[in-house]
């Protein structure tokens, strides 16, 4: 029978440890020491705000993209990728995955002795909070997460204050570069209602992640139009929102505010600074008006 690679691999791995065994004194076997790996850039966004850069291994193959809010210190660390073997050379203390991601390589960094996390998809601030509790508890560091969650908290409620104030309720339309939208269920939709704003689209019946819709845009009305990965996104031959005259329609007509897309990759840690931009776009249309 042939030996393939990887069993040729283990075989002299084994060899190698019974002969090191034979020849040093018995010792225990201890953990992984590394520090904590993020394999997502989502798992990024959360790990930087609970871990000190002391703490912190390796973050994703994303890290140094115009789609990260990782600070100059973070884009310098080695890269991690959702792969077994890259993730096993950096022998860490815990791995990060995005929700959806850890598959085949979690099952093998478990099988090998190693912890790893996987994020739960979420679209709104219940779930940001989860996953703070989540990581803090797993990497140690529960105070940080209530501290975390305890400062949303704090913003979520001063943009209450400021919906309370305004007096109005603008309408807003969320436009990605490809054209669509976003409506009830959306993480888009949680930061525009903490804004206080009226997300347009859901009221038009869009239920998820809209996709590109230049009928649906032509029916739409907005006072405040929110678009992201414009300028700062991947570059796509989709990017329909720019140059299709429905959406020029929308985007000539309203007011506009452009979420740099660092803020939310997903429904992060920093998902409260794009409500917060949204709401600073509701402020001043409303003192205009």
């Amino acid at each position: 029978m042939a030996i393939t690679r990887p069993a040729a691999v283990f075989i002299s791995a084994c060899v190698f440890a019974m002969a090191s065994a034979a020849a040093a004194p018995a010792q225990q076997t201890v953990p992984p020491g590394g520090g904590a790996v993020s394999a997502s850039l989502c798992g990024d966004s959360y790990l930087l705000v609970l871990k000190p850069p002391g703490g912190i291994t390796a973050l994703s193959w994303q890290v140094d993209q115009p789609v990260s809010a990782a600070p100059d210190w973070a884009r310098r660390l080695p890269r991690a990728w959702p792969d077994a073997e890259r993730l096993l050379a950096l022998d860490p203390g815990l791995v990060v995955f995005g929700a959806g991601e850890g598959g085949r390589a979690a099952a093998m960094l478990e099988r090998s002795g190693y912890r790893t996390l996987e994020l739960a998809w979420t679209e709104d601030f219940d779930g940001v909070r989860a996953n703070l509790l989540a990581l803090g508890e797993a990497v140690g560091r529960v105070d940080a997460a209530r501290a975390e969650i305890a400062d949303l908290d704090r913003r979520l409620a001063a943009l209450e204050q400021r919906t309370a104030a305004r007096g109005v309720v603008p309408r807003v339309v969320y436009l990605s570069a490809s054209g669509g939208s976003a409506g009830v269920g959306t993480y888009v939709d949680a930061a525009i209602t903490a804004a206080g704003g009226m997300n347009n689209a859901a009221q038009s019946g869009v239920v998820g992640w809209g996709r590109s819709d230049p009928e649906l845009a032509l029916t739409l009305e907005a006072d405040i139009i929110v678009t992201s990965y414009f300028t700062d996104g991947f570059a796509s031959t989709y990017n329909r929102a720019m140059r299709h005259a429905a959406y020029r329609r929308l985007l000539d007509r309203a007011d506009r505010v452009d979420i740099p897309s660092a803020d939310w990759p997903c429904a992060g840690p920093r998902l409260i600074d794009a409500a917060e931009a949204i709401a600073d776009a509701l402020d001043a249309w409303a003192a205009r008006s």
